[in-house]
């Protein structure tokens, strides 16, 4: 008897449309002393291969714990993540053992911080700490290792990289040090980057600058998950945008049409907040009232105390995601009404 052929090989790479990184019901809570605090609930999305997905909304909302727990940075305790599934090339990371799931930081998935100058140890020169990712990540010698660290020092727009190499964290400003974090992660070539505000600390020059070498990943197919408060920089980089309020995603689209047709009035009143251009002059719109603690959200839609649309029902009943137009969903009792008034902006641009 002829032996059985073995089985084929699947090839691990996503296709096009499938997603690199499925992240399903994700929850997230902290233990305090004030008593437990939801960061996260129920929050579901998808990265695909070259696509940029913006996370947006108001401080506090859940987008860096979110992004944290995807890699499972979420100090514990007091973070607990309670459940929920992360699949990224054909394995759970919230399930993965650490001593894998080490494997994947850093050389598959990459992530800079908000606060750069907490992932940098103070004890060792720049120049150390980006050799050792190399040399533990990648087949390449000390030297090396070295030259590629200082090219991509100078990439991201540091003067004298040389002689930043031998430089400590303290002796560098928080702008260069946020810098050398995006040269860390973006020099190992990872299929998905998770930016989490890129550029808060940098003049609009070096933001330009770095903003360019984001965009240039796209050309080599990776995914990047960019968590900003900035519009301007969500229209100029994002193919879709999620928009996140009091722990939920209340809204996700295509970013052109969430820009024209936001369907959710917290994405409304983002938006409107804005000034374009041809606006210059005119009166910032502010979102009256607060983000309900976290401590104790309200029945029904968490933004109705805000909203100049909620109406009895939107106190007392949680709006469900509605479909209402291809990719765009909208967790709103009114979400065709807007859908059927669009923004009023003589420059769709921010």
């Amino acid at each position: 008897m002829k032996p059985s052929n073995p089985p084929q090989q699947t090839d691990p790479t996503p296709q096009p449309d499938t997603p690199i990184l499925s992240l399903r019901n994700l929850c997230v809570e902290f233990h305090t002393d004030d008593g437990t605090v939801s960061a996260v609930e129920d929050v579901s999305l998808d990265v695909r291969r070259g696509e940029t997905l913006g996370i947006v909304g108001e401080s506090g909302c859940g987008k860096s714990v979110t992004a944290m727990s995807l890699l499972r940075l979420i100090p514990s305790p007091p973070g607990r993540i309670t459940s929920g599934s992360a699949m990224f090339a054909g394995q759970d990371l919230l399930a993965l053992p650490s001593e894998r799931l080490r494997q994947v930081r850093g050389r598959k998935i990459a992530m800079i911080f908000q606060e750069p100058s907490a992932a940098l140890s103070p004890l060792l020169r720049v120049g150390d700490q980006m050799v050792e990712v190399l040399t533990t990540h990648l087949n390449v010698s000390r030297d090396d290792a070295g030259r590629i660290a200082v090219d991509w020092l100078s990439k991201v727009g540091i003067p004298a990289p040389q002689e930043r190499m031998m430089a400590y964290p303290f002796q560098l400003s928080g702008g260069m040090i946020q810098r050398v974090m995006i040269a860390m992660a973006l020099m190992l070539e990872p299929d998905l980057v998770i930016a989490d505000e890129p550029t808060t600390a940098l003049d609009v020059t070096i933001q330009a600058q770095i903003l360019d070498l984001l965009r240039a990943m796209k050309k080599r197919d990776t995914a990047l998950i960019l968590i900003t408060h900035d519009m301007g920089v969500v229209w100029e980089m994002c193919d879709r945008v999620i928009v996140m309020y009091a722990s939920r995603i209340v809204e996700q689209a295509p970013r052109d049409d969430l820009f024209h047709s936001p369907c959710h009035p917290y994405t409304r009143a983002l938006l409107d907040s804005l000034l374009s251009m041809n606006e210059a002059g005119g009166r910032l719109t502010v979102i009256e009232g607060q983000v309900p603690s976290p401590l104790a959200y309200p029945a029904g839609c968490r933004f109705a105390a805000r909203c100049s649309m909620a109406a009895d029902r939107c106190r007392t009943e949680s709006p469900a995601a509605l479909g209402v137009g291809h990719g765009h969903d909208s967790a709103c009792f009114f979400a065709k009404t807007l859908r059927a008034t669009p923004l009023q902006r003589r420059n769709t641009s921010p």
